[in-house]
């Protein structure tokens, strides 16, 4: 029988979009806009939250 996992909750700072590109505003020498990436702090860059009570220690 397959098992069903229940959807984790999304994460309430990024709204589920854990990871962007920002723009410095310099090109590379090859002509390229030069990016930097970031992830949200809050979910670690998974879009995903855990409530303490679903929380498993060692899991």
């Amino acid at each position: 029988m397959p098992q069903h996992t229940h959807p984790r909750p999304i994460c309430g700072h990024c709204d589920g979009f854990p990871t962007v590109t920002i723009t410095t505003g310099q090109t590379t020498p090859t002509g390229q806009r030069q990016t930097i990436t970031a992830h949200c702090p809050a979910c670690r860059g998974t879009g995903h939250t855990t409530t303490p009570a679903r929380a498993r220690i060692g899991a």
